[in-house]
């Protein structure tokens, strides 16, 4: 069955972490690790919550100050230092962009309920998707086949004719349990180069 879909992650593929310097010295300033610091703002319970939108992402930036000890006051800086480094791969956004109309694309991110915003009106590329599913929106969140057979309904396609792209490996092994083709991105070359291989066997 030929590709008709092309669905990618975004947080680790499209935006990546390509220079660690402002989330360190935050780390460092706050007394503690890059790791730890990374993991209270992805991995704690409230992160998780917002995630599922169960919470909004102000109120989960909320809990992180309170865990952090920190005054409303000298909290606003946190999250600016947090996402310092943080660059949006405009090559793999018009590389999307120029699959269309040939192929449906989508996004499929487990992210808070700021996202949609920060794509609309900041980064501004809602133009390179034909759908846009973000875990806070719907309630679901990768590796749950749900999500992924969401996201399939919106682009009219069924699983096998399509491809989707995401950094973490759970969340590449839920999408070929649902039957999707797949690939865990390493980097832009290498993910490309394979969904090249894909679509060029079509």
């Amino acid at each position: 069955m030929s590709i008709r879909a092309v669905i990618f992650d975004l947080g680790g593929v499209l935006v990546r972490t390509e220079d660690r310097t402002s989330r360190s010295k935050l780390a460092k300033r706050l007394g503690l690790t890059y790791d730890d610091l990374s993991a209270l703002v992805f991995d704690s319970q409230s992160a998780h919550q917002a995630m599922k939108g169960e919470i909004t992402t102000e109120e989960h930036w909320d809990e992180v100050r309170k865990a952090l000890g920190l005054s409303k006051d000298e909290f606003p800086r946190v999250p600016t230092e947090f996402w310092g480094g943080d660059t949006l791969d405009q090559g793999l956004i018009n590389y999307l962009r120029n699959l269309r109309p040939q192929y449906k694309t989508a996004l499929l991110s487990n992210a808070w309920d700021d996202l949609r915003q920060m794509i609309e009106e900041i980064w501004k590329f809602d133009d390179a998707f034909d759908q846009i599913v973000i875990s806070a929106e719907v309630g679901l969140v990768k590796p749950d086949r749900l999500i992924y057979e969401k996201v399939l309904s919106d682009l009219e396609v069924k699983p096998a004719e399509a491809v989707f792209v995401d950094d973490f490996p759970e969340n590449v092994a839920g999408a070929v349990a649902v039957g999707l083709e797949a690939i865990q991105f390493i980097s832009p070359e290498q993910a490309l180069g394979e969904l090249k291989k894909l679509l060029d066997g079509d």
